[in-house]
């Protein structure tokens, strides 16, 4: 067995079951008679500076994450029926969602004690991501337990992003087992996979569609749109007029006009995500002048609507990451005062705001402060009636803040 010794005193977020141990914490490798390095992903064990155990890991050689703990029990061992035990326990956690949708995160990384492994259900489709070096190892064991435990016709491999580079693996995005998934065929929106959600019908492509396919973590928030629309419609005794910014394939546009908005602007920069939108309203019996398509950069045109006079009762901001680590913070924390302080002066007396952050280095603390500037520049008083993240499939790992990375604000402004 071959130990990863930390430096005295690096053992503290182990003692306290954080799941990383970053390269700054070795002190040293010690090899067994056999080896000369640990292969990238091998199961490590991780000991503090005088001998106490502390993990069991995956080691990775070119990360400055150098090892992910799969185990803080000494007597474990990681092996096949291990693996198999943990995806049973993740799954069978995601059961009570069954009965309202058909896409569901049936694992989520660290939190489901599997390092960088994102396994998404849509339909009978898994679509997977091995985003460590760890998971990378034992990608062909996990990838027939999840077609054993799951019944699963088909798993389609995203492990396309970034992330992956870190740990000095190669992107990738194919089939891994059972029958191809649907995909683009000439012109149009691409064939999809069909998938239910609370009433809604969506259509997801999971070949080339942000992340897996689709924003399965935004499930609560859509859902409260709805019915935000539905008790607008019952108070007002009309349907309510808003505005989608960054709307990818239309996820809160259905979701409001399923719950009863008249008319519902979806804008996104990406044609090719708005033609998907529109084949979803249609998919849903969404059509005419209820459901408008703007393809146009949403700075542009948020500002564009504030000179032209345009007002709306409700706005949602869902923007992509604009912070993909702390170097980028300030620069992010700018284009969401932006896009707030526009999206505020659209709303009329009364309207309410959507506005979330999907940017890990933001934290919830400092996405609210770039949100009350916002509202302090805008001039209006607002509430905060909510907030937003993910659902059940996406928990929070209490010795893993770094999980939290979806925050949202639900804002009413005071008339």
């Amino acid at each position: 067995m071959i130990d990863l010794v930390l430096k005295k005193s690096k053992e503290r977020s182990l003692l306290r079951r954080h799941p990383w141990v970053y390269d700054t914490a070795v002190q040293k490798v010690v090899l067994d008679s056999k080896k000369t390095a640990p292969a990238s992903g091998e199961t490590v064990r991780v000991v503090s500076f005088d001998g106490r155990f502390l993990a069991w890991a995956a080691y990775s050689p070119e990360s400055t994450i150098r090892a992910r703990c799969w185990s803080f029990k000494e007597e474990e061992v990681i092996d096949a029926s291990w693996f198999e035990k943990k995806l049973r326990h993740a799954v069978e956690a995601r059961a009570c969602l069954r009965d309202r949708t058909s896409a569901v995160r049936l694992v989520f990384g660290e939190a489901d004690g599997l390092p960088g492994l994102i396994v998404d259900q849509y339909a009978d489709c898994l679509v997977t991501q091995f985003q460590s070096a760890g998971v990378e190892a034992h990608r062909e064991l996990i990838a027939d337990l999840l077609m054993e435990i799951t019944g699963a016709k088909t798993i389609f491999d995203r492990s396309d992003a970034a992330t992956r580079q870190r740990e000095g693996l190669p992107i990738r995005s194919e089939l891994l087992r059972g029958e191809e998934p649907p995909g683009r065929q000439g012109e149009g929106p691409p064939a999809a996979i069909e998938v239910v959600e609370d009433g809604v019908r969506y259509g997801v492509d999971v070949r080339v569609g942000h992340k897996t396919g689709f924003y399965v973590d935004q499930r609560e928030s859509r859902l409260t749109a709805q019915k935000v629309a539905e008790e607008f419609r019952r108070v007002h005794g009309r349907g309510m007029r808003a505005l989608n910014c960054f709307c990818y394939t239309g996820g809160f546009s259905l979701a409001l006009l399923k719950g009863g908005a008249a008319e519902v602007v979806s804008v996104d920069s990406s044609q090719e995500a708005l033609d998907m939108a529109a084949a979803n309203a249609r998919r849903n019996g969404f059509e005419g002048d209820c459901a408008k398509f703007v393809c146009k950069d949403v700075f542009t045109y948020l500002r564009e609507l504030r000179d032209a006079g345009e007002k709306f009762d409700l706005v949602i901001l869902d923007p992509p990451k604009f912070a993909s680590n702390h170097r980028h913070v300030e620069r992010a924390a700018r284009a969401y005062k932006d896009i707030n302080l526009n999206g505020l002066k659209l709303l009329l007396p009364g309207g309410q705001l959507f506005t979330f952050s999907c940017s890990g280095a933001v934290d919830v603390d400092l996405f609210q402060k770039i949100v009350a500037g916002a509202v302090f520049d805008a001039k209006v008083d607002a509430w905060a009636v909510g907030r937003f993240g993910g659902g059940i499939d996406h928990p929070l790992l209490m010795t893993y803040p770094e999980g939290e990375y979806l925050k949202g604000l639900h804002l009413l402004v005071r008339p």
